[in-house]
Parts: C-alpha cells; structure tokens; sequence
C-alpha cells in the first residue's frame, strides 16, 4: 500500500506544475550525478588495470628478499621445495644493484638487474621488447644487455646495429680504500642486444643482463641472489602463496606479494579514487536539495489526504513511510536512468575511444574504462541513502501535520 500511495503521487499532475518540475529535475540531477561517477570510477579501474598489467610484466607475483642486507642464499634443497609448491609456476634468481655504464665519454648510473634462463617465465619482459631481441648471452658468446627505452637513448646506443661494447663499474666487495677507484671497482663489458618499454620508470633505469655476469663483478656465491622472483600458476591467490612461502623459508626471508612490492603506488591510486568518489558524493548531495524541495511542496499539495489518511486511523509512521517510498522513487528513478547513461557511454568509449588522451607519449590513445559491478552497487548504495536523508525531513513534516477536517 505504501508503494501504491508513493507511485500515485509521484505520477499524478499536481495542482501546481512546479511541483511535476522540480520532482523530474530532481530525478535528472541524480541521473547526472549517478552516470558521472560510474564512469569516472569505470576510468579509474582502466588506469589501475593498465598500471598493474605494466607491473606486472616487470614485478613478479611474490618475491623473496633479504630480511637486512642486500643477498640472501638459497641452495638447490630449498629451491626445489619452493619449485614443489602449489601455485609456484617457476622461479628466477636476480642480483640486482647500481652499476656505472661507459658507453663513449659520458658515464652514465643505471640499475643493473641479472636475470637467468627462468626469468621470462616469471616476468612478461620478452613482450615489451620494442627492438633487438631479449638475450642476456653467456660467457661464451659475450653477456648481452636488454636496456630500458630511455635509457638507451640517454646512452646514445643503437641495439640493432651497435657491435661496441659498453664498460660496466660495479663496486668490489673485497674492497677495503675508496681512494683509488681502479682499486674499488670491479669492471666488465655487456653488448646490446635489446631495448624494452614498459613505464618511464622502468625505461629510464634498468638493464637486464646475465646473473652469471653480476655475481661475477659482485663476487657473490652460486647461491647468493638479492631476490628470488616467483611466478604464480594463473588463478593463485598471492597471498597465499606468500604465506607458505614464509612459512617454508622463516622468519629470515621477507616475502612480499606484487601489491606489497608496490604499495605506496597502489595505495596512492586507491587514495585518488575515493577522494574522486567523494566529492561527486557531494555533487550528489547537492542535487538532493532539489528533492527536499520538491517534496516538501507535495506535503502541502498533499495535506487534505493525509488528513483522510490519518482519521482513517493512519498512524504518523505511516505516512512517513509513504513519503520516505517517494523520496526512493525519485531518488531510484534517477540512479538506474544514471548508470544505464554512464554504462552506454564506458561502452562506447571501450568500444571507439571517443575521448583521446592528448599527447603522444602515452601507451594507450584514449581512456581506458573498465566497469565492476561493485562500483554499480556503491553508487546504488550512496544514492539510496542520500534520497532516505533528503526525504527524512519532509516525511517527517508529513506524519506531524495536525488532522483537520471541515464540513462543506
């Protein structure tokens, strides 16, 4: 019954047209509003997707780290029971560190990462290679070197027709005097062999090159590593591969999961959309004025019935809930209106990609939208509680007004 009282009132012309007016502009508002947050939350996800799918070809699904220090050891008993685990598809043991690159006159400070044969299994490097290709050599054929995009060019190489090699420096571990550097530093020779673009973070920094080649320059054991990364079989929770990780290596070892490796970004990302979804909230909260109002003008178009309602033996709560019901309808109206309008539009946009990024320096041409369904019951949910605050004050203004019947 009290939907039946709310939807009549709702569709039935009012004595005043005004009131017909603010109800559908109230309804417009909160369509707007509802469409605009799902698609600035659709483009948020698209931004996150296409940031972890760039990380994701860099970082691995869990990595093993040193808990203090820069190596840790690993011998061949512990790295077959970590090959043993459920959900672990491979593994690749790295040595990692700040090296000097001489290539010509001008040196240049780079990160140096070695990498052996299962690192591609680990990591979807080899399909970011834009030139060359990905071949980090032997000591037989020569170490090759896989440089960041940028990186290369602040070189000035050319993997495809360069045959010079490049001077590595990287700091001695038996070094005891820093005064002279012949004496401090351990050199080596690396060819280019290929260029990679994954994120201006990555391009600007890394080499991948042989572990063999680092360890050597290092002076690390056959078991020393300064991380070893783990690729997850598809659909493993990382977290709980992490957790029998840990608990197979100790207390010794710090394992993290992708997300932990780069929290702060994560997190920064999450922060961002939230503080968007908040102030479109308040957008939202503002639209709702309009229903106040238009509520409110019922309520006094309406007095005449809610004082048959109530000598009919009405209580107050009643007519309270027939108007908290038509503050819902207004308030439902305008946000399945919203998300069907912003659904079309993250359509076309996945579809066509009518709204460009400007620039040329980006990895995609336009936005990138992805919907979930739990941004659908977020704004469902805000909307909703929104169109209960701003109907509370009106229905409430309803169940109180005094039952006054005159003989005609």
């Amino acid at each position: 019954m009290i939907w039946q009282f709310a939807s009549r009132y709702f569709r039935a012309k009012k004595s005043t047209n005004a009131i017909n007016i603010i109800a559908w502009v109230s309804v417009g508002a909160i369509a707007v509003g509802a469409g605009a947050l799902i698609v600035i939350l659709s483009v948020f996800n698209g931004f996150e997707g296409l940031v972890k799918s760039l990380y994701s070809s860099f970082y691995p699904s869990v990595k093993v780290a040193p808990v203090s220090g820069k190596t840790i050891r690993l011998d061949s008993v512990q790295l077959t029971r970590i090959k043993a685990l459920p959900g672990v598809a491979d593994y690749s043991a790295v040595v990692e560190e700040k090296a000097v690159l001489r290539y010509g006159d001008e040196p240049t400070i780079a990160v140096l990462k070695g990498v052996d044969s299962h690192y591609t299994r680990v990591a979807d490097l080899r399909g970011k290679i834009v030139r060359g290709k990905f071949n980090t050599g032997d000591a037989e054929e020569g170490y090759g070197a896989i440089f960041g995009l940028e990186l290369e060019g602040a070189l000035g190489v050319d993997v495809e027709h360069s045959l010079a090699p490049i001077t590595v420096y990287l700091p001695r571990k038996t070094a005891t005097s820093f005064t002279v550097p012949e004496d401090a530093l351990n050199s080596g020779i690396i060819y280019p062999k290929g260029t990679f673009a994954i994120q201006q973070e990555f391009n600007a920094k890394y080499v991948i090159t042989n572990v063999e080649f680092m360890r050597k320059l290092l002076e690390l054991g056959p078991d020393e590593m300064s991380a070893l990364e783990v690729g997850a079989v598809p659909g493993t929770n990382d977290d709980q591969l992490r957790n029998q990780l840990q608990q197979l290596l100790g207390p010794g070892y710090k394992v993290q999961t992708r997300f932990e490796q780069n929290q702060s970004l994560y997190a920064i990302m999450q922060t961002e959309k939230w503080a968007v979804y908040v102030i479109l909230s308040f957008i939202l909260v503002i639209a709702a004025f309009n229903m106040i109002g238009s509520l409110y003008m019922l309520v006094i178009e309406k007095q005449k019935d809610i004082t048959i309602l109530k000598a009919m033996g009405a209580r107050q709560s009643l007519v309270m809930r027939i108007f908290l019901a038509e503050g819902l309808i207004i308030a439902g109206i305008g946000a399945f209106l919203g998300c069907g309008l912003g659904t079309i539009f993250c359509l076309i946009q996945q579809q066509w990609g009518i709204i460009r990024l400007e620039g040329t320096s980006f990895l995609v041409d336009s936005y990138p939208v992805s919907m979930h369904w739990g941004d659908y019951v977020l704004v469902l949910v805000t909307i909703l509680v929104i169109g209960l605050a701003a109907s509370w004050y009106p229905a409430r203004r309803a169940s109180r007004e005094a039952m006054e019947l005159k003989a005609t």
